[in-house]
């Protein structure tokens, strides 16, 4: 009896070291890719196949990034296009989502609003972002409403077939213990499509940096986006390369945001499996 317990231990003992080792690699994993990328970046600018003001190497780069972060023009430059990018996110997904709710329980509004709402997102963004620039002149309001359109669509798409996903089963049992609309929607429809939801705004705070720079590209005198252009017409591409490296960050600090909240709000989920 006491050698089954021990082998028993020994066995909980391996299987934690196996699952411990398992997340250490998840979490080396990404710097071994960056460091690979990084490496072969070298190698090719070592290689002089190009000369150094088209793929300057990440030496160059590093200075330029720390250059630009200590005499203040990289923060600045960064906040005006990270406020574009929450404002826009902010009303694109409220709207997005509100929006998208009415579809999923009101059938007659999606014949309504698809053959619009199919056609506008159908658009690149570039075509119409000259026109919303011109409309609002240059200052922030253009720049927020071309993100709050590019993130409109999948919020609006995730709440549909999140919502129309809740089970019918549930739905009938919820109004056979008399649950009023609003109990429906917060006990039952807005749990069962938080997944969906979250899914839709990981992708829709990635789109934000696009709908943001497409309008500082336009026409801005300052954010990432003005930053890269004014790079490139002085043929500065360290500093080209600073810019969109900076964009880079900023989606992939709101994608972990995001991240964070689906792992504190769905921890009932990893509970039942």
């Amino acid at each position: 009896m006491t050698v089954k317990v021990q082998q028993l231990n020994k066995r909980k003992r391996g299987e934690q070291s196996i699952h411990f080792d398992g997340q250490w690699l998840r979490y080396l994993a990404p710097l071994v890719t960056i460091a690979v990328l990084v490496a072969g970046w070298q190698l090719l600018f070592l290689s002089g196949i190009y000369p150094e003001f088209i793929i300057p190497g990440p030496a160059q780069v590093g200075e330029a990034f720390w250059e630009n972060l200590t005499n203040g023009i990289l923060l600045r430059h960064s906040s005006v296009t990270l406020t574009a990018m929450l404002l826009g996110l902010m009303y694109g997904v409220s709207i997005g989502a509100l929006l998208g709710y009415l579809i999923a329980k009101i059938k007659i509004l999606e014949d309504l609003l698809s053959p619009i709402i199919v056609a506008f997102q159908a658009t690149p963004v570039v075509a119409y972002a000259p026109l919303l620039i011109i409309w609002f002149r240059d200052g922030i309001t253009g720049k927020v409403i071309t993100t709050a359109v590019i993130v409109f669509f999948p919020t609006l798409m995730n709440v549909i077939v999140g919502i129309r996903n809740v089970p019918k089963d549930l739905r009938d049992l919820m109004r056979v213990l008399k649950a009023s609309p609003l109990d429906i929607f917060l006990k039952l429809e807005l749990p069962a499509a938080m997944p969906i939801l979250l899914t839709g705004l990981k992708t829709s705070v990635t789109l934000a940096v696009i709908g943001a720079v497409v309008g500082e590209f336009v026409n801005a005198n300052a954010g990432l986006g003005f930053l890269v252009i004014s790079a490139r017409s002085q043929y500065n591409t360290p500093l080209v390369f600073v810019a969109v490296f900076t964009m880079t960050a900023l989606a992939l600090f709101l994608f972990s945001l995001v991240s964070l909240l689906e792992w504190s709000l769905l921890k009932w989920q990893r509970r039942t499996r």
